[in-house]
């Protein structure tokens, strides 16, 4: 019997040590930690090698469902630490073990959290652990729209990105430049193993790290963004809705691009991102919209300036025609007002900007003979327009970019019917009215156009990554675009007038000292909802006229002249942009004086009241049912008192009847002196 139980253990014994490794597995599992190691996004630098976007660490609280069980978790002592329900504990518990892994529970924690946490820790290992991830870091206020966001990653993007190394809790490029440059700049994820004991606790790397994969960083990003002037430029439009667009005509690289009103970059990172991201979408003001690629405009007088070189190029003008402008135009009976009066040519209509010489120069091009009909008249302009760049998305390096509209024969077919319209349906589009939209980069890679004389680059982010730029990203931004045959001797009547505009004509007080700078106002018609607005601002600009540097165009939203709100702002950015510094004293009283206008539309100013007015009415709701709940609940506490008491009364008179009956029921059953004595003599 001792033998047969002798050889049962053993076989027993080398069953579970040697043929079966299950047992041994698990032991190692148990004695074992798999840590992810998240790497360093790649850092953005400016084109002064400055950094402006980079990472600094947070830590989620990751959950593995699969060690939850056999645990005795203090579910409610997890929820008031962090802050949450004991239904929404529930939920994410659910979430967590259809992931079959580990995942987020909750994340980004805050330091005052992390530190309470990190003091219960060890009640909740194994099954919960501190995950350290790094996050975003902004050293600069600016550039919200630029720059972009992290968000965690969605059930279809994982799927969008199937076998590209993300797992749920990951987070991923949401906006902007994080979202467009999202391969280059993620990294390679890394593991670690560690040893446990009994205890759970982490003690020393397994096997002197010869598993572990080191994490790669992500490759860093060289803008060609000015921050400084970005900075600049987000002061100026400070209480304005709208957007600058600052660009290097020669490389094509954008020095700023500023929407406002914008958000600080700041408040879409860490613990607090998400209650700040629900209340960026819900601000009336938009900020979380990049005006200066999502929003459309109509151009205004700006436009006048393209249209004079199509009337060149097609011939049906010459630098010296001239036409005489009595106040309005009248060549489609309803007059079309100017403001100035007289005989203007192409340079001196472009700086009076005269409404009557490009409504003329238009009709010409349009009926045309050499072109044969309207329809293929208009079908040629819109092959200019094209050529310079609008109609259709430019390609920066940013999502979400907007097309604009030129119309075509085959827009007013559809309006109008075939072969019922012609030049005088359409003639506001002749002065950048009706029919036709661009956005502000479309506006300002147009200055950059006409300022290298029919050329430019595709106006983008980014210049160079470093590591080398293995998926082609930056290979349409290397391009000379030259779409239009246009003699360089054409830009010189334009480029005259655009110097007029700002040497004597409507944006003559915006002078840059010691700079010559060609520019073009633009007041835009503007309806909201079908109800005339105060009208949009537009000015266009670039400087030097002789190797120009920086192309500009500006937009303010409800401002009114162009002359009076947004030529100041493009005044002063070429300024900075091509002295660095604004010294004179005037100069730099006119940026606390633009600063400080409040230019914000009346529609917006009114759902901002309402919605504050919402805010403050939800908020004394709240406050009155709190109230009302404070009051229940004391009168109730007063209930309970009185009921208490009641009780409490009544309860001392039956003692008190029980103690009188008793007495008296026990006095009858002793002696009288027994009574006294209080002896009893045997009942």
């Amino acid at each position: 019997m001792i033998l047969a139980i002798g050889v049962i253990i053993i076989v027993r014994l080398f069953s579970l040590q040697v043929a079966d490794n299950k047992y041994s597995i698990l032991a190692e599992e148990q004695g074992k930690f798999k840590k992810v190691i998240y790497p360093d996004r790649g850092i953005l630098f400016d084109r002064n090698r400055k950094a402006i976007l980079r990472n600094t660490v947070i830590y989620d609280l990751m959950i593995t469902p699969g060690k939850v069980r056999g645990m005795q978790l203090d579910t409610m002592a997890l929820c008031n630490m962090l802050a949450i329900d004991t239904v929404e504990f529930n939920k994410r518990m659910k979430t967590a073990k259809q992931t079959f892994r580990a995942s987020v529970f909750e994340p980004s924690l805050s330091d005052e959290m992390l530190a309470r946490v990190n003091e219960s820790m060890y009640k909740w290992e194994p099954a919960f652990y501190l995950q350290e991830r790094p996050v975003r870091d902004y050293p600069y206020n600016a550039g919200g729209n630029i720059l972009g966001y992290l968000s965690e990653v969605s059930p279809a993007f994982l799927k969008a990105h199937e076998g590209e190394g993300y797992q749920p809790g990951d987070y991923a490029g949401a906006a902007g430049l994080e979202r467009t440059y999202e391969k280059v700049l993620m990294g390679q994820r890394g593991i670690e193993y560690w040893k446990r004991d009994n205890r759970n606790r982490l003690t020393e790397p397994l096997e002197n790290k010869r598993f572990d994969t080191p994490a790669i960083s992500g490759q860093n990003l060289h803008l060609s963004l000015d921050i400084e002037l970005q900075e600049f430029g987000e002061y100026l439009m400070t209480n304005k809705v709208g957007s600058i667009v600052a660009i290097d005509p020669k490389t094509g690289g954008v020095l700023a691009l500023v929407s406002s009103p914008t958000y600080m970059p700041g408040l879409l990172t860490g613990s607090e991102r998400r209650k700040h991201f629900a209340d960026l979408v819900l601000d009336p003001r938009a900020p979380l919209l990049n005006r200066a690629i999502n929003a459309t405009y109509m151009p205004g007088s700006t436009f006048k300036t393209i249209q004079g070189l199509v009337g060149l190029q097609e011939g049906v003008i010459t630098p010296e025609t001239t036409f005489l402008c009595t106040g309005a135009f009248y060549g489609c009976g309803r007059p079309m007002k100017c403001l100035d009066a007289g005989v203007f040519n192409l340079s001196g209509a472009i700086t009076h900007s005269c409404n009557t010489y490009f409504a003329y120069v238009m009709q010409r091009t349009i009926n045309n003979p050499a072109a044969g009909s309207p329809v293929e008249g208009l079908r040629r302009w819109a092959h200019y327009m094209n050529g310079f760049g609008l109609g259709h998305k430019l390609g920066i390096d940013l999502p979400s970019e907007k097309g604009g509209l030129i119309p075509s024969p085959e827009l007013y077919n559809r309006i109008y019917g075939e072969g019922h319209w012609n030049f005088c349906t359409f003639r506001s589009v002749s002065i950048g009215q009706g029919e036709v939209n661009v956005t502000p980069l479309q506006a300002a890679n147009l200055m950059a156009y006409i300022a290298n004389k029919g050329w430019y680059i595709t106006p983008h982010m980014v210049d160079s990554i470093e590591g080398g730029d293995q998926y082609g990203l930056l290979d349409s931004f290397k391009v000379r675009h030259q779409p239009l045959d246009i003699p360089e001797s054409v830009f010189e009547a334009v480029h005259e007038g655009m110097q007029g505009v700002v040497e004597r004509g409507t944006a003559a007080a915006n002078k840059v000292p010691g700079i010559v700078m060609c520019g073009k106002t633009g007041t835009v018609e503007n309806y909201y909802k079908g109800v005339k607005q105060k009208d949009h601002a537009f000015f266009v600009a670039f400087a030097p006229r002789e190797d120009p540097k920086i192309a500009i165009a500006v937009v303010c939203e409800n401002a009114g002249f162009g002359s009076t709100s947004s030529a100041p702002i493009a005044s002063l950015m070429i300024e900075k942009y091509l002295k660095d510094s604004i010294t004179d004293p005037q100069r730099k009283a006119k940026i606390e004086t633009i600063a400080k206008m409040n230019l914000m539309p009346a529609r917006i100013l009114d759902e901002i009241r309402k919605k504050d007015s919402i805010e403050a009415a939800k908020k004394i709701e709240a406050e009155r049912k709190l109230q009302e709940e404070f009051k229940k609940a004391k009168e109730a506490e007063k209930r309970s008192d009185s009921l208490r008491k009641n009780t409490l009364n009544r309860d001392t008179k039956d003692s008190k009847k029980k103690e009188v009956s008793g007495t008296i029921a026990y006095g009858a059953l002793i002696s009288p002196n027994e009574k006294v004595t209080g002896k009893r003599s045997g009942l």
